[in-house]
């Protein structure tokens, strides 16, 4: 192959690229994750209730989720996630698995296993004060969760953290509303 027709090969299949990623078909760059400054693990440990999440396969048809978070003494983190099939009053199952930190000067980044050796991040974006909610990501941007010690979160409060999804890269329109029980049941 010649020199020139060697160069404009090159040229259009780079610019072949460059339109796909232009597209979306490369995968998105976001800037980096910011993670809440500390997070105490042991008020961090208990249950937590799923209020929303970006839909993904594992919890396909779950309702009623619960995440529950126990310390161990080796520093990493018992986790059970507990859901409901298709209705809340359809079977329960639950999954085993552990964290560890990523991160020990904010305790915010940790990685979760539920089969070894597959790894997700669980990157703690926002954090109440008291800890009554938290909302969960992923530096990739493909999963998202709102969390609540409570069954239920107060529009307004869910509102708000809607309002600061996409400074940091999610879409709120991706979230799917995650059905609860009721906090007298």
């Amino acid at each position: 192959m010649n020199l020139f027709k060697r160069i404009w090969t090159t040229r259009t299949v780079v610019g072949a690229a460059v339109a796909l990623c232009l597209a979306g078909g490369c995968g998105a760059i976001y800037p980096p994750l910011g993670v809440v400054a500390k997070v105490e693990l042991d008020r961090y440990a208990g249950t937590w209730y799923e209020i929303a999440r970006y839909p993904n396969s594992f919890e396909r048809g779950c309702v009623g989720v619960t995440a529950d978070y126990t310390p161990r003494d080796d520093g990493r983190i018992d986790v059970v996630n507990t859901c409901f099939e298709s209705s809340l009053d359809g079977p329960s199952r639950d999954i085993r698995g552990s964290a560890r930190v990523v991160d020990e000067t904010t305790n915010a980044k940790l990685k979760v296993s539920f089969f070894w050796p597959f790894e997700g991040d669980y990157w703690i974006i926002d954090l109440a004060e008291d800890y009554s909610h938290a909302v969960v990501g992923s530096p990739d941007r493909q999963f998202l969760w709102i969390l609540s010690r409570t069954p239920a979160m107060d529009d307004g409060l869910y509102e708000q953290i809607l309002d600061t999804l996409p400074e940091r890269g999610f879409d709120p329109e991706l979230l799917e509303i995650v059905p609860q029980f009721d906090s007298d049941d």
